[in-house]
């Protein structure tokens, strides 16, 4: 395995290679997995078997949807490229080869290294899953304004870094090597495990002063880099909007409070903020926006400490709030004329109170900003609509920021603070010789932050130019600003042809990636009549250059058994991925459980017919202490030897440690906690929050309970016609973060709270037309399985989307462990453990 590293000017080339041989005297099946960052493109992949090459194609998406269609119906994995982790994506494919056999795997990807709080940062994800007789990573560095330095981290490596890796530094040359051995892999001797498992990171900066930047010109193509130094901070006033909704409750209440604090002591004491937290409503630290003075922060902090969660989720007031107060203050001048005026809101879940309708909100936060405050909206876990905060960002010259459910996340919100905390210039803009340029990339920008980097690139449209001008124009915090750079043509060309193993037309991939980059931004908070046009010119230059993008898919063939087999490898999108490794389990409808597969790639589906009246035992940790129960109701009406139609009418959840029992109907809600007793109906929203758990009920629709750090869990009410003849009000379950329990947790739902391998082949015609039955190997049984769809109803309780899974027979004979009536209790808080 060989990875390959290209970086000038800090657009990153790399060439993943893999050569694998069957030494077996059977057929065996090739892996070849990559994990890459999100924010690059793939532009090549190909695969040699018996000196004959198959290259995948960049098509459109749609023109591949027949091929992905072709995939599904198959039973097969369509999308070969995934979430892994927070900011890489993977790439996996397979192939057959015969005995003594051997395939060569190669694939690129590209990408712009965005600096961030003063480096550049490439992530190489070394991950080989065997030992490897030959493993090379290579990586060059060329930098014409000279390297400032070079850092090379190897988490995987700890004491013996410095002995394995090779780095050499010059003025603007870098080059780092790591070449282990087979015994260098080792994670001991004579043992097969490989040490080879974590991230490769690179990072370094370049030299930097107070001037308009560098130029580099290749083949007609500009790149500019402006990042200037040695400059005062200008003052900026923020408003914090919070969620304190029931969601919140627990560990991500606890985090962001913890962040807040941190966040406060940071504040130059020129800043000035206000705080307004909200659940259904919303509420102020003080009525005002103040300085940050040592007394302020002080009292500040208090208040933050005080935030406890609660009730529903109203995004529209706050929002609204936030800008009247910046307007107001900016009106009574009561904040320094030359400042940076932004709006950071934090939110966990979509709005459910007050003005609940997203293009709603966003367009009358876009109104009320009307373009003069930056609004930043970092997202809180997987339950947030990623891509409403996404737009109401960009349509307020902000950025969207998923923060990760993790021990880490109050890092994570300090460490987006920081990149937002010293602006250093406003409205820059970056001017170039008029009739000399075109295609140019964005010129404007409101602000450079400390540590950030500008970065404009261009055709050139005189071949004869002798010289490029680039002109800065910018406000500093005193005064208006004025750079000039010029370059020779000819003497920048000869630099980087200069150097043998950059890519030539790297200035012209650089463009196009940086313009679709710009361009895919643009597009999301555009108006209807400019998307097609946006998406047009996102198409064709993905095509031109063959990136994978959102509007475009490679299409792998692989040559197997002699026929082609076409899978179709799409970059996933920010919105709808779970969290990888966790696995999702629900219930919804005629209890369907549906459970995630394989890093959730696929998903298993089954029913339990049960009769009504029945308990049976979703979750049992024996360790927490948790219980989940659910009891089963029929239809009104039981034909005669028909099969009964059960759904879930009651759930009882019940934490022994805490003293704490939940009974939830479809009528009520019903909360026992020591002595205590208290009964909320689903007509109203409602919320409370103890020490030891908290509860959050959406009327009409859903509940959220979370009870300590423990799993959280979700109840949808399911509304049908009062008069309806046969069916009856159900209701469905959703765990969100079962993670959180131990290893020892079982139940119907319970067993697969750790992830779900299983094989499936042989996919064939089943007995339902355009129903394929396939194979299935799971828990060392031998499974027969049908492809279909069930509903999925924890985002859309109306209508429901469809989720693909693979249907076991008889009542999940052979998946769940044991028999259904081993899960049967007498109570609705009973354990299936004495």
């Amino acid at each position: 395995m060989k990875i390959d590293c290209k970086v000038t000017s800090r657009f990153a080339h790399n060439v993943v290679i893999s050569r694998v041989v069957n030494r077996a005297n059977e057929s065996r099946e090739a892996f070849f997995e990559v994990e890459l960052p999100k924010t690059a493109f793939i532009s090549n992949f190909s695969m040699t078997l018996e000196g004959v090459t198959f290259v995948g194609a960049v098509k459109e998406k749609e023109v591949a949807q027949q091929q992905y269609q072709q995939a599904v119906s198959r039973g097969q994995t369509a999308g070969l490229v995934k979430v892994a982790g927070r900011k890489m994506e993977k790439f996996k494919v397979s192939i057959n080869i015969g005995p003594t056999k051997k395939v060569t795997f190669e694939l690129t990807y590209e990408e712009l290294l965005k600096r961030n709080l003063g480096k550049y940062e490439m992530n190489i994800r070394v991950k080989p899953q065997q030992l490897v007789k030959h493993f090379q990573i290579d990586v060059h560095v060329f930098e014409p304004q000279g390297i400032a330095f070079l850092n090379v981290d190897a988490n995987f490596l700890k004491n013996n870094l410095t002995s394995i890796v090779k780095k050499t530094l010059t003025a603007t040359r870098g080059h780092v090597s790591f070449k282990p051995t087979l015994e260098q892999q080792r994670k001991c001797p004579n043992c097969h495990g490989t040490i080879l498992d974590g991230d490769f990171i690179i990072e370094y900066d370049v030299n930097r002063d107070l001037s308009a930047g560098n130029v580099q010109i290749v083949n007609g193509y500009f790149v500019h880099h402006f990042a200037p130094v040695n400059l005062s901070r200008i003052p900026k006033n923020v408003i914090f909007v919070i969620d304190h909704s029931g969601s919140m409750s627990g560990a991500k209440m606890r985090q962001t409070n913890e962040a807040l604090v941190k966040i406060l002591d940071d504040m130059d004491t020129k800043d000035h903020f206000a705080i307004i937290i909200f659940d259904h409503s919303f509420g102020t630290w003080r009525n005002s926006i103040f300085q940050a003075t040592r007394n302020n922060v002080t009292e500040a902090k208090d208040f933050v400490q005080t935030i406890s969660a609660r009730g529903g989720t109203n995004i529209n007031d706050p929002m609204l709030e936030a800008v009247k107060r910046l307007d107001n203050a900016h009106k009574e001048k009561l904040l320094p004329e030359r400042s940076v005026s932004m709006i950071i809101l934090l939110t966990d879940g979509d709005p459910n109170e007050g003005e609940s309708n997203p293009r709603k909100i966003q367009q009358n936060v876009k109104k009320a900003v009307n373009g003069r405050y930056n609004v930043y909206c970092l997202g809180f876990g997987y339950d947030v609509k990623y891509s409403f905060l996404e737009k109401m960002a960009l349509e307020n010259n902000g950025i969207a920021r998923r923060i990760y459910e993790d021990s880490d996340a109050p890092l994570q919100l300090q460490g987006f603070y920081d990149e937002v905390a010293n602006p250093l210039l406003l409205d820059i803009e970056l001017q170039y010789p008029e009739n000399t340029i075109s295609e140019l990339t964005q010129a404007n920008f409101r602000q450079y932050y400390d540590g950030s980097e500008i970065v404009v690139a261009g055709k050139i449209l005189d071949n004869n130019l002798d010289s490029l001008t680039a002109e800065v124009f910018a406000q500093t915090a005193n005064e208006n600003l004025t750079l000039k750079a010029e370059v020779k043509v000819s003497e920048v060309e000869n630099v980087t042809q200069q150097q043998q193993y950059i890519f030539g037309d790297f200035t012209e991939r650089l463009w196009a990636y940086l313009t679709i980059q710009q361009l895919l931004e643009k597009r999301v908070s555009a108006e209807t009549n400019k998307e097609k046009n946006l998406t047009d010119r996102i198409l064709e230059l993905s095509l031109k250059y063959s990136f994978v993008t959102s509007l475009t898919s490679m299409v792998v063939t692989k040559p197997e058994e002699n026929k082609n087999d076409s899978f179709v490898a799409d970059k996933p999108s920010e919105d709808g991925n779970m969290p990888p490794k966790v696995p999702y389990v629900f219930i919804s409808g005629d209890p369907h459980f549906i459970i995630s597969i394989n890093d959730h790639s696929d998903a298993i589906c089954f029913n339990i017919d049960g009769k009504p009246g029945a308990i049976l035992n979703l979750v049992t940790d024996p360790y927490t202490g948790f219980v989940v129960n659910g009891q089963l109701i029929g239809e009104k009406k039981i034909k005669t030897n028909k099969k009964i139609n059960t759904y879930f009418g009651k759930f009882g959840i019940r934490n022994k440690k805490m003293d704490v029992k939940v009974e939830i109907s479809t009528q009520t809600i019903t909360i026992f906690h020591g002595e205590d007793k208290i009964i909320f109906p689903w007509s109203a929203t409602a919320s409370l929050t103890k020490e030891s758990f908290s509860i959050s009920i959406t009327k009409e629709r859903n509940l959220t309970l979370t009870m300590g750090d423990n799993a959280t869990f979700v109840i949808v009410l399911h509304r049908v016609w009062k008069n309806h003849p046969l069916h009856r009000d159900f209701l469905g379950f959703y765990t969100l973060d079962s993670h959180r329990l131990s290893n020892m947790t079982h139940g119907l739902l319970g067993q697969f709270y750790q992830e779900v391998n299983a094989e499936i082949y042989n996919i064939r015609p089943g007995l339902d037309q355009g129903k394929p039955d396939a194979t299935m190997i799971v828990k060392d049984h031998k499974l027969r399985v049908t492809r279909g769809y069930q509903k999925y109803y924890r985002l859309d309780p109306k209508r429901g989307t469809n989720v693909p899974c693979w249907f076991v027979h008889y009542n999940g004979k052979g998946f769940i462990d044991g028999i259904p009536t081993d899960y049967i209790v007498s109570s609705l808080f009973d354990s299936i453990y004495p």
